[in-house]
């Protein structure tokens, strides 16, 4: 066989024949989910098909709208609850966190496997080495139906992150640069493989964070090469060496194409409104005023993130006038800051601390912004409209930045604080 990348591996192992870019198969999925603004369609295609035992394993997780703000959505989590006591099936339910981050803290996903989530930032788990991408509801409940669904094999970008990220300079700021460069469909229907020296240098928590944004460039996955980065965030949560398999691209795969970035010299960045492709370095931003700041969701809610947060505003104060909101990715997530003195940093200085899950960031409650309001959000995508009000602005950046902007009341470089 030739060599192949990490999603042609993956595929072609979950289809039982060899597989290569363009082609087309079915495929054995090993873990499936939906959370509350996705699993009442899925329920309800199990029930019209008539399907009494699900294929592959499934968990649904209430974290878009938690707790819930309305009757309608009290109705949603009921039925969620219902399908899961019936199936024997677990449920997330509110408090627990963001899908993105207690799925993988469960233990129940592995490098290697093939994922489907019934939400487009699945493709999170590609810096776990897993091929994950985000379908539609019917696609999702068609899946547990049958265990298996059908995928053509995505051509793969290789993306090359060289050098070392100054200091200031995190994660988020690297894929927005990148979602820049790309552009929102620079990638459409391709896998991304990451690799370089600046990813063999992150953290789990930032490697998460630039997988979760391959969506915004089109990507069906975000893809990262197992290594001892991943082998000791799995040990950590208690999965043998000996579950944790070293995948990798085989020498000499085909990639459609090989980008490479030096971010030695990258600055913070910032993606403006309505769009997440025209990051712009913060100097071209910076004093723009804003009302609201958002730290959290499933591309900046982990704990580095908190913590790098948390530093900024330690021993200072909100500016007047700004509303600064926190949700920590997960209840773990929470307890941890809580044990660091994280969330007391966060109230001293005058933020209001929300629930684990997605808070504001899908728009359906906590902080939607008035109109003409100006947003700064750690989150992935900044549409208009994305956080519940079409006549707001959003601005996107790192957790630190955000924090500093918070200071000031003006989108501020956060490279000063540290």
């Amino acid at each position: 066989m030739s060599p192949k990348t990490l999603a042609e591996k993956i595929l072609s192992e979950h289809a039982g024949r060899d597989l290569r870019a363009g082609d087309f198969a079915i495929c054995k999925v090993d873990f499936t989910f939906g959370q509350d603004g996705t699993s009442s369609i899925i329920i309800d295609r199990v029930r019209e098909m008539g399907i009494k035992k699900l294929k592959t394993k499934f968990c649904m997780v209430i974290d878009h709208s938690a707790p819930s703000p309305s009757e309608g959505v009290s109705r949603v989590h009921k039925k969620m609850r219902v399908f899961g006591a019936e199936f024997k099936q677990p449920v997330f339910d509110i408090g627990c966190g963001v899908c993105h981050q207690v799925i993988p803290e469960s233990g129940w996903i592995l490098p290697g496997d093939l994922v489907l989530g019934a939400d487009s930032h699945t493709c999170t788990y590609g810096a776990l080495g897993v091929f994950s991408t985000g379908v539609g509801s019917t696609d999702l409940a068609v899946t547990l139906a049958a265990g298996k669904n059908w995928f053509k094999v995505p051509e793969t970008l290789k993306v090359v992150l060289n050098g070392k990220l100054p200091g200031g300079v995190y994660a988020k700021d690297a894929v927005l640069y990148i979602i820049g460069k790309i552009k929102a469909d620079g990638a459409t229907y391709n896998a991304l493989e990451f690799c370089g020296s600046a990813i063999d240098s992150m953290d789990m928590d930032g490697r998460m964070t630039i997988s979760n944004m391959a969506v915004e460039m089109g990507a069906k996955a975000g893809l990262m090469p197992v290594d001892a980065v991943t082998v000791a965030w799995f040990k950590a949560r208690g999965i043998p060496v000996s579950r944790i398999r070293r995948l990798a691209p085989d020498k000499g795969a085909r990639y459609a194409r090989v980008l490479e970035y030096d971010v030695s010299r990258l600055e913070p960045q910032v993606s403006l409104p309505h769009s997440v492709d025209s990051a712009v370095p913060v100097g071209k931003v910076k004093g723009v005023k804003i009302q609201e700041v958002f730290i959290g969701t499933c591309t900046n809610g982990r704990l580095s993130d908190l913590r790098a947060a948390a530093a900024v505003l330690k021993k200072r104060s909100v500016a007047s006038g700004v509303r600064l909101i926190v949700a920590p990715a997960s209840r773990d997530i929470y307890l941890r800051a809580l044990k660091e003195g994280i969330i007391g940093d966060f109230v001293a200085a005058g933020a209001a601390v929300v629930v684990a899950g997605c808070g504001p960031c899908v728009g359906t409650h906590n902080g939607i912004p008035a109109d003409g309001e100006k947003v700064i959000s750690t989150a992935n995508r900044n549409f208009k409209g994305r956080m519940g009000n079409p006549n707001a602005f959003i601005y996107l950046g790192s957790p630190a930045l955000a924090a500093a902007s918070a200071l000031e009341g003006r989108i501020a470089d956060p490279r000063k604080y540290l």
